[in-house]
């Protein structure tokens, strides 16, 4: 699983790179055909704006990428929200496929039966 973080606006320290780092590498958990991951960190200039911490995350597997992006007042924050996102879509998509394989599979077996019964 390759990580790509990428800043926008400001240079990131070590404390939060690594802190991404950690938190990345615990996706591993939810699905093992991550092939990367990229995570945009920004800063938005809105003068009014309060939320203004942007975390972005990508997680590409075979045949899908999943995105999320959420912003607050500061980057541990906004990137544990969107970790938090990505994986509820990562548990998704899994029971999702799994689901569709199984009714499949039940289908398949009906249509045997009755072959075989004719």
């Amino acid at each position: 699983m390759n990580v790509k973080i990428q800043t926008h606006r400001f240079d990131a320290d070590k404390k939060l790179l690594d802190y991404v780092n950690v938190k990345v590498d615990k996706l591993k958990t939810y699905h093992d055909s991550i092939v990367n991951v990229e995570v945009y960190l920004k800063i938005d200039n809105v003068v009014h704006q309060i939320k203004d911490k942007i975390a972005e995350i990508k997680v590409h597997i075979p045949k899908h990428t999943f995105f999320v992006k959420h912003e607050s007042k500061q980057f541990e924050e906004s990137f544990d929200l969107a970790l938090k996102s990505i994986i509820d879509q990562i548990k998704s998509y899994k029971e999702k496929g799994n689901s569709i394989q199984f009714v499949d599979l039940e289908q398949i077996a009906v249509v045997d039966d009755e072959f075989i019964n004719d």
